[in-house]
């Protein structure tokens, strides 16, 4: 028979079963329990933080955010200081205590218009990784109407509870980010028909969430069934921010401004408007125009844009921020212990190609990956230990590469 001091406590094998076996008083545990202990022991640790409220002083303010956005995002200054006013005013709210004035803050929703490529996901993605409260992204083309194909409006909060581990009262202080939220635009202003089940029957769904209300989530995601299990949750302290593209409102704002104007006027009406980026001008009127509701423009009271990339924030975007992707591409190199590096002509190359794709930051990787493929595909198997990336070597890999023929004219 075995002593006490030669077998796992918890799992019962012997030690010549397992690598280390750790005895104590009256029993002893074994290596593969001991770590299986700690990550139970971090995992709680974890879900006790999340749960046990924010600290005031601890709260990251306006500048801090700011400053950690810039570390990751080029330019698109006002979006940022709109983007971290909403959420340091989102943890003030969740820290607000019963007055005797019996003031309550409301919250205050964000729309955030920008063409594509000029970084509204990847600033939602950033400042998730600086909040203290659970952040979800989810795509807004894929729900339609309840009853229809696709996902029900409901189906948003399934991923902030995950990203809450499920405790409710915790998901019920989140944040939101709709993306694309311009796809549920009112497809025609003539009746129809038939139902804009994926347009203006999902932006009527949404009303309810973005007011605040008691929403049942069915927990694991999907269609609604009756006998499937529901999670109530309060959407009453949980901040919203939608972001979309909204090609095509330019021609919208242009008409409201006038700009087409003719006759001996035209010239001073239009001459101080910026007609390269006319999302400055842009107002809910606009919106209404292009096809969201006046209901659901009124429960996005905080509008911002993003400004176009010119050249110098595409060459930027290039090297600058902490994940830019030279940086990511010379990690790859150094994981086959190849050194990368390439010439300042090279940037300027795929500048001069990425504005005539007219794809914004997107672009910059399309053609980052044409140069680099023939590399990425026969470095790891040579026994090269340096990568030197001139002019001619990045216009002959890229014009022998199939993203050549995605120039937009």
């Amino acid at each position: 028979m075995a002593k006490t001091g030669d077998i796992c406590t918890l799992c019962g094998r012997h030690s010549r079963e397992v690598n280390i076996l750790i005895s104590g008083i009256s029993g002893a545990i074994c290596d593969a329990c001991a770590v299986q202990a700690y990550e139970i022991v971090v995992e709680q640790g974890k879900s006790a933080k999340k749960t046990s409220g924010l600290n005031r002083l601890e709260l990251p303010k306006p500048e801090d955010i700011k400053n950690f956005l810039d570390q990751y995002v080029i330019g698109q200054n006002e979006a940022k200081r709109y983007l971290s006013v909403a959420v340091y005013n989102h943890y003030k709210r969740l820290l607000q205590t019963v007055t005797s004035d019996d003031v309550e803050i409301e919250k205050s929703n964000i729309l955030i218009v920008g063409a594509t490529g000029t970084g509204k996901t990847l600033l939602a993605r950033t400042i998730a990784k600086l909040l203290h409260v659970p952040f979800a992204i989810v795509d807004a083309t894929v729900l339609t109407e309840a009853g229809y194909v696709g996902e029900d409006i409901e189906s948003i909060l399934t991923r902030l509870l995950q990203a809450a581990d499920y405790h409710v009262d915790t998901a019920q202080r989140g944040i939101v980010f709709i993306d694309e939220i311009d796809k549920i635009a009112r497809k025609s202003d003539t009746p129809s028909i038939t139902r804009d089940v994926s347009g203006e029957g999902v932006q009527q769904g949404l009303l309810k969430l973005l007011e605040g209300s008691i929403v049942n989530v069915p927990p694991q995601g999907g269609r609604k069934h009756p006998e499937q299990k529901m999670i109530a949750v309060n959407t009453k302290n949980i901040l919203f921010i939608c972001g979309g593209a909204f090609d095509g409102i330019e021609k919208k704002i242009a008409q409201r401004l006038n700009t087409r104007v003719i006759g001996y006027m035209a010239g001073k009406k239009t001459s101080h408007l910026d007609t390269d980026n006319m999302l400055k001008y842009l107002t809910p009127t606009d919106l209404k125009a292009y096809g969201l509701i006046p209901e659901i423009i009124g429960r996005l009271p905080v509008l911002t844009h993003l400004e176009p990339l010119d050249r110098n924030a595409l060459r930027n975007i290039l090297t600058e921020p902490k994940n830019s992707i030279i940086k990511q591409y010379i990690k790859l190199f150094e994981m086959d212990n190849v050194r990368l590096f390439f010439d300042e002509e090279v940037y300027e190359f795929m500048v001069d190609k990425a504005l005539e794709f007219k794809l914004g930051a997107r672009g910059l990787r399309s053609i980052v990956e044409a140069i680099m493929m023939d590399a990425m595909y026969s470095m790891p198997s040579e026994k090269k230990k340096e990568l030197h990336v001139t002019l001619m070597y990045a216009k002959e890999k890229f014009e022998k590469s199939d993203t050549n023929f995605l120039q937009i004219a």
